[in-house]
């Protein structure tokens, strides 16, 4: 595995320009999310310049950006809350461990090769905890956005606080944050090639609070911190050491189905594949080194990710101009961003917000599927009102039961049983002939496709039309792969008959199937002549039997 990723310099205006475009988009971006996660602007951009330089340093995608993104702000602002409210002195501390501790798992997980499992989860619940983040952080901007600082109690703590919050509104605050979300929104497409319309809402709203609105008492960011970001020590509480792990590992999944997806939309645009497992290393390292300086956790943004390709970046160096870039800013220039305004950034939070909403999937998911709609609004429920760990863990695992109870379905029709006048249509006229023969007295039970565990309750089904027959025959022919619990209901059906002292015979067993058969022990009691390469050749056997004990 080649350590670092394809940082090349034969594109160099592409990549600098690449890298440019993207760290004009982070700067609000950052701001807007550390603001809102409750650690502070300077976490934000700490996290925009730690997790993109070294993802893009060790990752495997040489376009991505990586950066804090609204579901990890999410997960952040909760963390933190919680962390807080239970440990005031460390708080903070503890939560920037957590950082630290998810993205420790995220490079475990690249290590192990989990990459590929990581994003196999159902789109439905995809969607629905996507969606459900977007609503938690349109509900959290709610406060800021009409003028106030966002309540405790999470979700529930800002609903409740609603009416007091319309009752006290800041007319000027919410001003400057409806304008901000509308410019953004209605922001013309072809103007985003030049200046991103978050920058630009960023810029205007601090001209018009600093020439138009200085005598009015609105909120701004204020002074933030200059120079190079200061150690943070971890800090485990023993009391909180399950919480701090639950939240590192919702943080490490999160972070890498986005980054893994971020993944796939760059390798669409660039026609080049990615290692997912390496992507993992380097979005582990990067949020390491956030958490460890104080940032907030990152994965991968889209919206960086397409513009940096689209202005022209086709290696990782885009990805180290833009966090050079993001520096110069936080080391030389941090003292021009203490006067834009909290209302700014709220709109431009709430904006994000609703992009995270897959309104699109929501508009079609009751046609498509009202079981899939059922559970994707489920998520979002859940997402919001519980937790998102508790909803991704309910979310797949009903979208599995309900999908292996479909494939079990069209799975059956391929277990059937042949005797001599059932189902003897599926065999060839000498198979028919010698079926005949043995008058009834053999049974075929012929298997099909992957037989997962699913196929466990079809087989033992079946198992009552296994009493009229003197010799089975179990053609595994068809049979790519044996599940466990597949493994184990066939493993009734054998023993049975060779308890009943009934010859079994298996037929096109492939070597996983045979080595499946060893090792449940079933060669104890069966031999090497219970093993044939086709049908024929068992049933020939099979009243070469008959034939033996009537005589």
């Amino acid at each position: 595995m080649q350590l670092l990723n394809d940082i090349r310099l034969n594109n160099l205006r592409g990549d600098i320009f690449g890298g440019l475009t993207a760290a004009i988009i982070a700067l609000p971006m950052a701001l807007a999310f550390g603001v809102a996660s409750g650690a502070g602007p300077a976490a934000g951009l700490y996290g925009a310049i730690l997790v993109g330089l070294f993802a893009s340093l060790f990752g495997s995608t040489p376009t991505l950006i990586s950066e804090p993104t609204g579901p990890m702000t999410v997960v952040m602002t909760a963390v933190i809350a919680n962390l807080i409210a239970s440990n005031p002195e460390q708080g903070m501390a503890m939560a920037f461990t957590v950082v630290i501790m998810a993205g420790f798992l995220q490079i475990l997980f690249g290590i192990f090769k989990l990459g590929h499992y990581v994003t196999m989860m159902p789109y439905t619940v995809v969607s629905g905890f996507m969606t459900g983040i977007g609503i938690i952080l349109i509900v959290l901007q709610m406060a800021p956005f009409l003028g106030h600082a966002t309540p405790s109690g999470g979700v529930l703590g800002s609903v409740s606080s609603l009416p007091e919050l319309i009752s006290n509104i800041e007319p000027a605050e919410t001003l400057l944050a409806v304008s901000t979300f509308l410019l953004i929104l209605f922001f013309p497409k072809n103007w985003a090639r030049f200046m991103p319309p978050q920058l630009m809402a960023l810029i205007a709203g601090s001209l018009v609070t600093v020439f138009l609105l200085s005598d009015l008492d609105i909120r701004q960011i204020g002074e933030i911190p200059t120079g190079l970001p200061d150690f943070q020590m971890p800090v485990f509480d023993t009391h909180h050491w399950i919480i701090m792990f639950a939240d590192a590992a919702v943080l490490a999944v999160l972070g890498g189905i986005d980054a893994l997806l971020t993944s796939v939309v760059a390798e669409n645009l660039t026609r080049k594949e990615a290692d997912a497992n390496k992507e993992l290393l380097g979005q582990g390292v990067g949020n390491m080194f956030s958490g460890m300086f104080g940032g907030l956790p990152g994965a991968g943004a889209t919206m960086g990710t397409v513009l940096n390709i689209k202005t022209g970046a086709s290696s990782a160096l885009s990805g180290l101009v833009r966090a050079a870039i993001l520096l110069v800013v936080i080391i030389w220039l941090a003292d021009l961003t203490a006067s834009i305004p909290l209302a700014v950034l709220s709109g431009i939070a709430m904006k994000v917000g609703m992009d995270i909403i897959d309104w699109s999937f929501i508009k079609r998911v009751h046609i498509i599927s009202p079981k899939a709609a059922l559970i994707m609004y489920g998520v979002i429920l859940l997402t919001v009102f519980v937790d998102l760990i508790t909803a991704v863990a309910i979310g797949v695992f009903i979208a599995n039961v309900l999908t292996i109870e479909r494939i079990a379905k069209i799975q059956s029709d391929s277990v059937t049983t042949i005797n001599e006048s059932d189902n003897a249509n599926q065999l060839t006229g000498d198979e028919q002939m010698l079926l005949k023969e043995a008058k009834g007295n053999i049974l075929i039970f012929s298997l099909g496709g992957p037989l997962t565990f699913g196929m466990a309750k079809v087989i033992s089904r079946k198992h009552a039309v296994l009493e009229k027959h003197e010799v089975l025959v179990l053609d595994f022919t068809e049979v790519p792969v044996l599940g466990v619990s597949s493994s184990l209901a066939l493993e009734n059906l054998i023993l049975e008959d060779v308890r009943n002292h009934k010859p079994v015979y298996i037929v096109g067993a492939s070597d996983t199937v045979k080595n499946r058969i060893a090792a449940l022990g079933l060669t104890k009691v069966l031999t090497e002549n219970s093993f044939f390469n086709d049908r024929e050749e068992a049933l020939k056997q099979a009243n070469l039997y008959f034939e033996k004990i009537s005589a």
